[in-house]
C-alpha cells in the first residue's frame, strides 16, 4: 500500500510523527513530507534521522496556501495537527477552532484538488459526547471529514480514528508525574477515581495503518484499550522508581471528565468488531434503524457506550507491565542510555 508513495504527515514533529517515522523510514515508501509550524524540531528531526525520503515543511493547517503548496504530488496524508490540550482549548477556544476544525477543512479541500488517494484524521475520545472545547473542535473535524467523504471525488477515502490517551506522549501525564517522582514533589492528580484508557504510542499508528488498509470513506476507527483509574497509575509509577511519594489532590480540570467514552451506544449498535478494532461506518444501508433508535434509546447514558470504565481495567501489577513496555520509561528508570 505504501510502496513508492509520498505520504505527508501534518503535525509531524509531534510525538505521532516521531512514531510513523520509526516505522516508515526504512519501508519502501517513496517520500515523507513532514508539515508543520516547528522550524526547531524540523531541524533536529532533519540532524538526527539524515534521510533522503523525508521533506520538511514549514506551514501552517490555518493556511489554506501553505497546505495547497505542500499537497502537490503526495498520495497518502495522515493528518496529527491539533490543539490537543484541553484546558487551553478552554480558554481560547477559538483557537480549537482554528486548528481543529478550519485546519482539516484546509486539509480535505487540498486532498480533493490534489488526488490524495487517502487521508487518515486523528480524532479522540474526548470528541464523544463532548463537554469542552478540545472535544467539540475534534467532532466537529469528524464530521467534515464523513461530509467530505459523503460528497467528495468517489475515488478517494477520508476516515477518521479515534484515540484514547497515548502513554507517555508529549503533554501527557506519564511523564508529568515521573518528573514529580524524580525531583521528589508530590504528584498531582486531579481526581484519583477518574479513568483513562491506556494506548502505546506504536498502537496508535498501527490502528492508523489499520485504517488505510481496511477503510471505506467516511468510516471511524477505534482501538479496543484496556483503562486505569488515575491512582493506579500514580501507584504503578512509584513503584517502579521504588521511591516514598507523595500524592496530593488538586482537583478536576476546566473541561475534564470523570472517564472518556470512544464510541457512543448509539455508534455501537453500528459498530463492527474487527477483534482488535471497531469500525463505524458513516452509512449503512443494511442496519435496521428501527433498532438502531430503540437500542439507542434504552441505552441512554453508559449502558453500552465503549468507555474507560466498562472496558478492561488494570491493577497496579499489569500496570507496571504495561509501562515497562514504554521506551520513555525504561530510559527514565536507568535502563537505556
Amino acid at each position: 500500500m505504501f510502496k513508492d508513495k509520498t505520504l505527508m504527515i501534518t503535525g509531524g514533529t509531534g510525538s505521532f510523527g516521531n512514531a510513523v517515522l520509526t516505522q516508515f523510514i526504512d519501508s519502501d515508501v517513496k517520500e515523507i513530507r513532514i508539515f508543520s509550524r516547528d522550524e526547531k524540531k524540523q531541524d533536529d528531526m532533519r540532524i538526527s534521522l539524515k534521510s533522503k525520503k523525508l521533506k520538511f515543511i514549514i506551514g501552517d493547517v490555518r493556511d489554506y496556501s501553505s497546505v495547497d503548496d505542500a499537497m502537490d504530488g503526495v498520495d497518502l496524508v495522515f493528518h496529527a495537527a491539533a490543539l490537543k490540550q484541553v484546558p487551553s482549548c478552554e480558554f481560547y477556544p477559538m483557537q480549537a477552532v482554528l486548528t481543529n476544525i478550519l485546519g482539516p477543512e484546509n486539509i480535505l479541500k487540498a486532498c480533493i484538488k490534489h488526488n490524495v488517494t487517502k487521508a487518515i484524521f486523528l480524532s479522540t475520545d474526548k470528541a464523544v459526547y463532548p463537554i469542552n472545547a478540545m472535544g467539540i473542535s475534534k467532532a466537529m473535524m469528524e464530521k467534515l471529514v464523513i461530509s467530505k467523504a459523503r460528497n467528495g471525488k468517489k475515488e478517494l477515502v477520508f476516515c477518521a480514528t479515534r484515540y484514547g490517551n497515548v502513554m507517555a506522549s508529549r503533554g501527557s501525564v506519564i511523564p508529568l508525574f515521573i518528573s514529580q517522582i524524580k525531583s521528589g514533589k508530590p504528584i498531582t492528580i486531579t481526581n484519583p477515581e477518574m479513568t483513562r484508557f491506556m494506548m502505546k504510542l506504536d498502537e496508535s499508528v498501527d490502528l492508523v495503518k489499520f485504517a488505510f488498509e481496511h477503510s471505506h470513506p467516511g468510516d471511524i476507527f477505534v482501538k479496543k484499550a484496556p483503562a486505569a483509574k488515575i491512582i493506579i497509575l500514580a501507584e504503578a509509577l512509584i513503584d517502579l522508581f521504588g521511591v516514598k511519594a507523595n500524592i496530593e489532590i488538586i482537583g478536576t480540570r476546566h473541561g475534564e471528565k470523570k472517564y472518556e467514552t470512544l464510541l457512543t451506544s448509539e455508534e455501537m449498535v453500528k459498530a463492527q468488531d474487527l477483534g482488535d478494532y471497531y469500525r463505524v461506518p458513516s452509512d449503512n444501508r443494511d442496519l435496521n434503524y428501527e433498532k438502531y433508535f430503540e437500542e439507542g434509546e434504552k441505552s441512554s447514558g453508559n449502558a453500552i457506550d465503549y468507555n474507560s470504565d466498562n472496558t478492561n481495567q488494570l491493577d497496579i501489577e499489569s500496570m507496571k507491565h504495561l509501562l515497562l513496555q514504554l521506551d520513555f520509561v525504561q530510559t527514565e528508570l536507568g535502563k537505556k542510555t
